[in-house]
């Protein structure tokens, strides 16, 4: 066996198309956009796209950021990493080379988020190897709301609350404009109107939208949405198509009574539909036993639409070095604080 980076786009790309066509975060264009946003401050190398071989076969992918902390630099493989199989000696293997190579960089941490099942089996699996649960919320998409676009849209409507139906219909109504870009000048605009959506809600804005932008659209992968009322912006989404999903990444959107956002995700369903996508990821929801989560209100709002909860594994932290547990009491106060 062996490791090695990967420098082809379309080895890596079909690769995951293959194995886990969901991991948006192990595609190569967030490795760029990651590569893109990160501080000019950082020389070295802060981003390793490993390919896991056995005989010469590529088994297994994962595309590993550094990320430089002021409580500690850490390893995140977020959405991965990814195996044909989750063979025990794929994993060890690959492992052991993380770990060599953490030591090196002075992480103090490996933190991974494979996109796959939260089982019993899954978790017992993981804790071998002395990973604990990460102290932080469920993000990254682990607990999502999917939607199948494998039926008509007559029997996506019929999925859906009553309600939902009755003001997408009253939008159409009202006269509600639907507009979709692939202009970078508008999104200018948008973040304009994402700052402000942060601000109000008290959450931390996403930084390099701007790079994920312009680098996916080089693929055709994303699509702005804008929603207007008598010329007037009022909500807006970023969407992007990736392998067999549509994922609804960013969203921004002012205090109003017109039911904008209602009409806006029906456009992006049948946008979504028109490009063979077989699911509609609306992304992060909340538990279902927590009634006070910070996303509960949103979380009603994706409901709306039919589907049903998908979850993976929680994201796991392999410690190492002992200043590892001082940033897990520091992450996991601040997911208190935050009601998660």
């Amino acid at each position: 066996m062996e490791i090695k980076e990967i420098a082809d786009k379309n080895i890596w790309e079909t690769f995951i198309k293959t194995n886990s066509p969901q991991s948006l975060f192990q595609s190569w264009n967030w490795g760029e956009v990651v590569k893109k946003s990160q501080s000019v401050k950082i020389q070295t190398q802060n981003l390793w796209r490993l390919g896991i071989y056995d005989k010469e076969h590529l088994i297994g992918i994962a595309q590993v950021n550094k990320v430089v902390a002021k409580r500690g630099n850490f390893f995140h493989v977020r959405h991965g990493p990814i195996f044909k199989s989750w063979h025990k000696k794929y994993f060890k293997y690959f492992l052991e080379y993380l770990n060599n190579l953490s030591r090196e960089e002075k992480a103090i941490l490996i933190r991974i988020s494979p996109l796959i099942d939260d089982t019993l089996g899954n978790q017992n699996t993981i804790k071998t190897y002395r990973f604990i649960n990460a102290p932080i919320h469920a993000m990254d998409g682990e607990y999502c709301w999917i939607i199948n676009l494998r039926q008509s849209e007559e029997a996506i409507l019929a999925s859906m609350r009553k309600t939902t139906r009755y003001l997408i219909k009253q939008a159409q109504k009202l006269g509600v404009e639907i507009v979709k870009s692939k202009n970078k000048n508008d999104l200018e605009e948008f973040l304009l109107l994402y700052r402000q959506t942060a601000m109000r809600q008290n959450f931390i804005a996403h930084k390099g939208i701007m790079e994920e932008f312009e680098q996916f659209l080089q693929d055709d992968q994303i699509l702005l949405f804008k929603g207007y009322y008598q010329k007037k912006l009022i909500s807006s989404a970023l969407i992007i198509f990736y392998n067999n999903q549509a994922i609804y990444h960013h969203s921004a959107s002012i205090e109003q009574k017109i039911p904008v956002n209602y009409l806006l995700q029906w456009e992006v369903i049948k946008e979504a539909k028109n490009r063979k996508m077989d699911y509609y990821n609306m992304w992060g929801v909340a538990p279902v036993n927590k009634i006070h989560h910070p996303w509960r209100g949103l979380t009603i709002f994706k409901q709306g639409f039919g589907g049903e909860i998908k979850e993976y594994l929680h994201a796991q932290d392999l410690p190492v070095s002992y200043l590892y547990y001082a940033t897990y009491v520091w992450e996991w106060i601040r997911k208190i604080k935050r009601g998660y």
